[in-house]
């Protein structure tokens, strides 16, 4: 009988998405919740499921998705095997972690260290508000990967503009928490790196790690992991371990054979390892005949100390162990250990070499004698050698002249794996995570073989590739830089580096964007290609100049300058060159313009506009759609500069048509991501709700964005403000938030619309509490221009007007349109122009009418500025239909709130309608309508 567990319908819907291989911000995202809170469900699962990780709780993810309370989860017991013994240990080891912040328990391989980390953690669970996670790092063969490992066990995905380190410090920050890490012995010096700044920046944090030597790192205490005991009188250890798996295989022993088996396990220093090994041997040798196969091969131990005796004591277990195996399993052991991951009949099958059948016999047979652990899959039975054992098995495979022979049949398996993942399918992500670790393991053999370099090229370029479709971007820059150096071909190594280049600039890190370029070209120029090379410093001039924010160190204009003469020099009559060198200059003289308040008076904006459009000219000439899409992106500046919005806008949404139909590249994904915002920016400028509430959609769903919630949120949050889609700012901002807490709460100027979005939005719910909250956040962006004349100007002002303080609206308007920097106003001018016409007409000023004829003027074409500035001289004029025509208007325009306002302008009958219909949106009442008509 299947025992279950009480599950809730918010745990099984996380569970359902951990089983996708979602991350935790991705969940969030998915289900409306914050980050912490998928946490604690998580953590929660953990307990209910009795699972060690976030691994074995994805694979008790429902099969097929969709399992809630009525279809419990079934509890199958995690680990395997019972644990024995160890009462004093455990104990010992739970007060020593109560005491420090930092405990390796230290232990040869088979002593038990990982059994007893994981009791101990079970055991001190409840004192740990934010949860225990345990990390394995027995697939991590690269030192700069502990801290992927130990963000993947927590859910983290990777925060572009932020190394993986820095995420799981952050995440960590506040938190008390017991983290284990597991196996850290191959990767010591990294753990090291990664414990030394984990513990500074984390004070509440607790890790226990195990070992087979200490980390030597700041805090660290070490415990000696003992054997089992081994004391004849009374319990011991050693010998209710034999018992109790003798007894789990189908031959329990009776009490009096005791003191046979504890002399067992005396010779086996009470190894827990080999006392497992030797147990699995008890139904065919018995107890005599385990005496007799262990005697000789100990006899042979003499010298060194206890440790390196007990370390052999599972030697000699495995030795005779093996020793014991047909030809053709032991054959099998040492070719299946070179899967660090667990592994399949069929994969075992293509990397040992025999019939699928056969091999599946073979490791039926090996798990039988506990060389092997067997674990359920959605994907069916896998295979798994324990640490120990795997070593074991790649030096018997060294013996037998295997070693490379099988690595290298285990490299074409992971090439041809990596091939099937190049079709991204619905169970992608499953199917990418149960390969990742081999192929890491693969690339990590064959790049130090020069033999192999070619197929090491070739898996270094497909993990790249792969591991950006997973979103692990740090990764997969460094793959692609792996890939760079490992082709024989320096104009391979060229397109690697500019790979490399564009995934830097997905993660906002333009100086490597910087170094990466200046790479390329060097190859390019060994290459002999000197167009590619113009083209690569050309990019770095453009990058400098449109991508300034991701740069920690800003390129001199006398730098660039020089990049661009120099790419010049090199393009000759190349059509490509010369269109990469033309979008340099375009992108230079923009950002000369654009430099000074209104923008240099020897650069017209005549001549800006031209160089724009010329470079656009040239890269649709020479057919490369990213650089159109970049000198489209010059030209969109370059026409909101010039106060054209709508051409502006127009621009914007031909760059997302062009690349709509590119293939999914890294420099394709960096474009689509800068154009989406770009486009829903200039949709609100002119207007186009609709528009900029599709293209802010796409950004806040955008994979790559999953883990930066505040960037991915920002413009939709001010699109359904503008709107008055209060129920979706208030979901929205949720993320926002959380996210921006999570990143470290930096106070960047893009952000601030958002912010002063929502911030209106409870201003006008009358929601003091929220509106303090997110003042306080406001506040932490300072007064830049955009504030003052832009985007703060314009919320300040419909909060305003909505309290019916006209007169304060107008002053908070003041500055003459004409007199506002153009380039912090380009998206909010129709919005200012048409506010402060309405301000200006609802506290009665003189020149109202002037004001509105030029303000009409501005803002023609803009449907919703348009229906303002009519709203407002329809209240001028006192006439009552054109004012009820203005609602309709918003309404088409889909600005539910401002239609609403009309109506209670419109007054009488029409106003309840209004105060019902913006109560209905969740907004408090608003002031009244003043008598404003002409007489």
């Amino acid at each position: 009988m299947v025992a279950t567990v009480d599950i809730s319908p918010r745990e099984a819907e996380v569970l359902e998405l951990v089983g996708q291989h979602l991350s935790n911000a991705e969940i969030g995202a998915r289900l409306f919740i914050s980050v912490r809170t998928v946490e604690s469900h998580v953590s929660s699962l953990l307990r209910k499921l009795e699972v060690p990780d976030r691994r074995a709780l994805a694979q008790r993810a429902p099969e097929p998705a969709g399992a809630g309370p009525s279809h419990p989860a079934p509890v199958l017991p995690a680990p395997l095997t019972s644990f024995i013994g160890r009462v004093s240990e455990r104990a010992e080891l739970t007060e020593m972690i109560k005491a420090h912040r930092q405990v390796t328990a230290v232990g040869p391989g088979g002593v038990g260290k990982t059994r007893l980390a994981l009791m101990v953690a079970a055991d001190a669970a409840d004192a740990y508000a934010d949860g225990v996670w345990f990390v394995d790092l027995v697939p991590v063969t690269d030192p700069r990967m502990v801290a992927a490992a130990v963000a993947g066990a927590l859910g983290l995905g990777e925060q572009p503009g932020r190394g993986m380190t820095e995420s799981v410090v952050a995440a960590l920050a506040d938190r008390h928490a017991l983290l284990v890490l597991d196996n850290c012995e191959q990767v010591v010096d990294g753990v090291a790196l990664f414990l030394e700044r984990l513990l500074a920046a984390c004070p509440r944090v607790t890790v226990l790690a195990t070992s087979r030597a200490r980390l030597m790192v700041p805090f660290e205490r070490v415990y000696p992991v003992p054997p089992l005991s081994l004391a004849v009188d009374g319990e011991a250890d050693a010998v209710a371990l034999f018992m109790e798996r003798a007894a789990a295989v189908g031959w329990p022993l009776d009490p009096p054979l005791r003191d046979q088996i504890a002399s067992i396990c005396e010779r086996l220093d009470g190894m827990a390892l080999a006392i497992e090994l030797a147990a699995a041997r008890y139904p065919t040798l018995g107890l005599d005949g385990i005496t007799a196969a262990l005697s000789h091969p100990l006899r042979m131990l003499t010298g060194g100390s206890r440790a390196e005796d007990r370390h052999r004591s599972v030697r000699a277990a495995l030795d005779w162990s093996h020793a014991l195996l047909e030809p053709a399993d032991r054959a099998l052991l040492r070719r299946v250990s070179v899967f660090v991951a667990p592994f399949t009949a069929a994969a075992a099958a293509e990397v040992a070499g025999g019939e699928e059948g056969m091999v599946a016999d073979g490791l039926a047979r090996l798990a039988e004698q506990s060389l092997l652990v067997v674990t359920a899959s959605p994907g069916g039975t896998k295979y798994r050698a324990l640490e120990t054992i795997r070593q074991y098995g790649t030096e018997r495979l060294a013996e037998a002249d295997e070693l490379v022979e099988t690595r290298s049949r285990h490299l074409r398996w992971c090439l041809a794996k990596a091939a099937d993942l190049a079709v991204v399918g619905a169970d992608w992500r499953a199917r990418f995570d149960a390969v990742a670790d081999d192929l890491r393991a693969a690339l990590a053999w064959a790049a130090d073989k020069a033999e192999q370099r070619a197929d090491a090229c070739r898996l270094a370029r497909c993990l790249a590739e792969l591991t950006f479709t997973r979103h692990l971007v740090g990764e997969s820059q460094g793959r692609f830089e792996q890939a760079a150096a490992l082709a024989d071909d320096p104009a391979a190594a060229a397109s690697m580096l500019r790979h490399a280049a564009a995934v830097a600039g997905c993660r906002m890190h333009g100086d490597d964007m910087y170094r990466l370029h200046r790479a390329a070209a060097e190859a390019a120029r060994r290459a002999g290609d000197t167009a590619g090379a113009a083209c690569d410093l050309a990019t770095i001039a453009t990058n400098a100049y449109r991508f300034l924010g991701k740069f920690a160190r800003k390129l001199p204009s006398e730098e660039t300058v020089a990049l661009i003469a120099q790419a010049r020099e090199l393009a000759g009559e190349d059509p490509a060159a010369q269109a990469t060198v033309a979008l340099a200059e375009a992108g230079r003289a923009l950002n000369d313009a654009v430099g000074a308040v209104q923008g240099q008076p020897d650069n017209s904006v005549a001549e800006t506009i031209a160089r724009a459009e010329r470079a656009v000219e040239l890269t649709h000439r020479a057919g490369d759609p990213l650089a159109e899409s970049a000198a489209l992106d010059v030209l969109t500046g370059a026409l909101s500069w010039a106060g054209d919005t709508f051409a502006a806008a127009a621009t914007a949404r031909r760059r997302i048509m062009l690349l709509s139909s590119t293939p999914n590249t890294p420099a394709a994904t960096h474009e689509l991501i800068e154009a989406l915002g770009e486009a829903a920016e200039a949709s609100l400028g002119t207007g186009d709700l609709p528009g900029a509430r599709r293209w802010a959609r796409q950004l806040a769903d955008h994979p790559l964005l999953a883990e930066v919630g505040h960037r991915a949120m920002s413009w939709l949050l001010v699109a359904d403000a503008l709107a008055g889609d209060v129920d979706q700012v208030l979901t929205g901002s949720v993320r926002f938030l959380d996210a921006w807490r999570r990143a470290g709460s930096p106070a960047r100027s893009a952000l601030g619309p958002a912010v002063a979005a929502v911030l209106m939005i409870h201003s006008l719910r009358d929601d003091h509490d929220a509106r303090r909250e997110w003042g306080t956040v406001l506040d932490q962006f300072g007064t830049p221009p955009e504030h003052t004349y832009g985007y703060g100007a314009v919320f300040d002002a419909m909060l305003l007007l909505h309290h019916g303080q006209a007169a304060e609206a107008l002053e908070r308007m003041a500055s003459e349109p004409g007199e506002v920097w153009k380039w912090v106003t380009w998206i909010w001018l129709h919005w200012y122009v048409a506010l402060r016409a309405e301000a200006t007409v609802l506290a009665g000023s003189p020149d109202a009418r002037d004001r509105l004829a030029e303000a009409r003027t501005i803002v023609a074409g803009n449907p919703v500025a348009g229906a303002i500035v009519e709203r407002a001289g329809a209240l001028l004029a006192g006439d009552q239909e054109a004012l009820l025509a203005t609602a309709d208007a918003f309404d088409a325009a889909g600005c539910r709130y401002q239609s609403a306002r009309t109506m209670v302008l419109a007054g009488g009958e029409h106003a309840v309608r209004g105060m019902a219909a913006l109560a209905g949106l969740g907004l408090a009442p608003m002031a009244p309508a003043p008598r404003t008509s002409e007489r």
